[in-house]
């Protein structure tokens, strides 16, 4: 896996992914940037959402469950000096479905956050990470 990000102006970063997508990242206006972007650790806090999403949605589908969608929530603490680390994240998963099993939703959960989830293992032991769900009817 390969990454670049390039310096643009004032704050302003460009990352390029290797497989061919960007996004531009930019620091708040009191630290020298103009707000063009998402900060960096956001963006960080999306990248464990996005996985860990897309290892429940995968294992539900392998589990024949009825999903229809599946919202992650993310709140994190941050340490009140630098570094500003993580120091804890709360994930909570929307998930919703025709007839979704409990047995099956709790399990692709709890799975992806001890064992598939890479950004999840990365970030773990240094941050405390929760998991919790609800199955909502179908939107």
């Amino acid at each position: 896996m390969q990454a670049r990000v390039k310096w643009l102006d004032h704050m302003s970063f460009v990352g390029e992914s290797g497989s061919g997508h960007s996004v531009v990242m930019d620091g708040s206006p009191e630290h020298g940037g103009r707000n063009l972007g998402i900060r960096p650790m956001e963006l960080m806090l999306i990248g464990l959402g996005g996985c860990t999403a897309y290892d429940v949605v995968l294992m539900l589908q392998k589990s024949r469950q009825s999903v229809t969608d599946v919202e992650v929530e993310l709140d994190a603490d941050r340490a009140d000096e630098v570094p500003a680390v993580f120091t804890a994240v709360r994930v909570h998963f929307k998930v919703y479905g025709r007839d979704l099993s409990e047995k099956h939703v709790s399990r692709a959960v709890t799975l992806s956050k001890d064992k598939y989830c890479s950004a999840t293992r990365m970030l773990e032991p240094g941050v405390v990470i929760t998991c919790t769900h609800e199955i909502l009817p179908p939107v």
